[in-house]
């Protein structure tokens, strides 16, 4: 049995409201659902991003385990050589800071910043990983 693709990822926030505009205005996520002061579920090409305020995981009655996290986490999208000029342009236009850029030994390209609660987000070519 071999695993073949991440279905979903999961980062914990803080403030839902602000992790909301971020996901939806700056990294252009679809809005799959919502429960205000818990979560929110967003659709990334095949795959989800769930965001989660911490403390409400961890409370008794869910219908999942509980998989709470403290700290900031990270998170890598996929976007190709030819749209990094155009994502520099537009996290700049947004006021969001590149923390750092890495050009990887394989010819990789990785753009890194962070979300609203401090979780470290990067937008990275698949030639980092040798997935082209």
């Amino acid at each position: 049995m071999e695993a073949t693709a991440v279905l979903e990822s999961c980062l914990y926030v803080d403030d839902l409201t602000a992790a909301l505009a971020f996901y939806q205005d700056v990294l252009g996520l679809q809005l799959f659902a919502r429960v205000e002061g818990r979560h929110a579920f967003f659709r990334c090409g095949s795959s989800m991003v769930l965001l989660f305020i911490a403390d409400e995981t961890e409370k008794p009655g869910s219908p999942v385990p509980s998989h709470g996290a403290r700290g900031p986490g990270h998170l890598a999208f996929r976007m190709s050589e030819a749209e990094s000029e155009a994502w520099r342009d537009w996290l700049g236009d947004h006021h969001v800071a590149i923390e750092d850029e890495v050009r990887w030994p394989g010819g990789g390209l990785s753009l890194y910043f962070r979300d609203p609660a401090g979780n470290s987000l990067e937008l990275a070519t698949s030639r980092t990983w040798g997935l082209d």
